[in-house]
């Protein structure tokens, strides 16, 4: 792992100084825009309106798309069926569908890569069209879960939505993993999101500190990469079950906390107090797991668990 980065303090800028103005904005001269823009009216939308990002300058499309033909990008969370219910009855009250999605076309299909939950509550609600940004470029699908608000991730969730990203862009692309740190934020995210697949109910929040200080992005293409994540998804598993192990031990000596999991696991990372900038993986997470499975539960006291405690459980990921 190399040094960490000092980080770049950001330069002031002055207001209103970056970017186009309002009138700018309109001045749209864009050819694959205007072969977008036919796309959409052949596939059955309806154009509102062309427009420059007052930001970046890059052209875009505001339109109204059939919503039989828009669908999340495969790799996005699962949605949440309170949280659709809620968006439900905000449009049912208001009368009004303010907050539209993100889309980009693919063979005549749309695919929104941060809107799933507002797609499924006006699917639920019979609803014929949905309007849309849509952006010309695709690899915007890629890059805007890391701009995605409309619900909190969890840490479950933002793992799997990344290690299904990894997915696909493995089948169409040859680009190393390391030159996705945008899209992927964090390697730990990777990591943990194959150990995710295989058990939902990890209580992975225990272990981001531990893979905070080992993990790292590859240098591999991605579909090589993604090799070397299942064989890391399964060492942090095998970890789980070294320390769930001695968790139960703990309370079958009586001991009660929602932190048991995350109290043996900061007694056994030895990276904690370490000084160092780099760890290798493998010869790390052997020796935690080989502290787990040595734990000495005779030694734990209740009290000492109660001063460990504050932070979330780590069963709330």
């Amino acid at each position: 792992m190399p040094p960490r980065k000092k980080a770049v303090r950001r330069k002031k800028v002055a207001p209103g100084s970056v970017g186009l103005g309002a009138a700018e904005t309109v001045r749209v001269d864009d050819q694959d825009l205007e072969s977008l823009a036919r796309q959409v009216e052949k596939d059955g939308g309806a154009v509102i309106g062309r427009y420059m990002d007052p930001f970046g300058g890059l052209p875009l499309l505001f339109a109204a798309l059939p919503i039989d033909k828009v669908e999340p990008t495969p790799y996005q969370r699962d949605p949440s069926d309170a949280h659709v219910k809620r968006l439900m009855g905000v449009i049912e009250k208001i009368g009004r569908f303010l907050d539209p999605i993100v889309a980009v076309r693919e063979d005549g299909q749309y695919f929104t890569p941060n809107g799933n939950h507002r797609l499924q509550a006006l699917k639920r609600l019979g609803v014929k069209s949905v309007m849309a940004l849509v952006v010309p470029d695709a690899e915007v699908a890629f890059k805007i879960l890391a701009l995605n608000t409309e619900k909190a991730h969890n840490l479950r969730e933002k793992s799997l939505e990344t290690i299904r990203m990894a997915r696909a862009l493995a089948k169409a692309s040859d680009r190393k993993e390391s030159t996705y740190g945008f899209e992927f934020e964090q390697p730990s995210f990777l990591t943990l999101g194959v150990a995710y697949e295989e058990r939902p109910r990890l209580s992975g929040g225990a272990y981001s500190s531990i893979l905070r200080r080992v993990d790292e992005f590859l240098d591999e293409p991605v579909a090589k990469a993604l090799k070397e994540r299942e064989r890391r998804g399964k060492k942090i598993l095998k970890l789980d079950d070294a320390v769930s192990a001695a968790v139960e031990k703990l309370k079958a000596k009586g001991l009660t906390s929602p932190y048991l999991k995350p109290f043996v696991v900061s007694r056994v990372n030895f990276t904690r107090f370490s000084k160092a900038t780099s760890f290798d993986y493998d010869e790390t997470l052997d020796k935690i797991i080989a502290s787990a499975q040595k734990f000495n539960v005779e030694r734990v006291k209740q009290e000492d668990v109660a001063k460990a405690g504050g932070g979330a459980p780590a069963e709330e990921d």
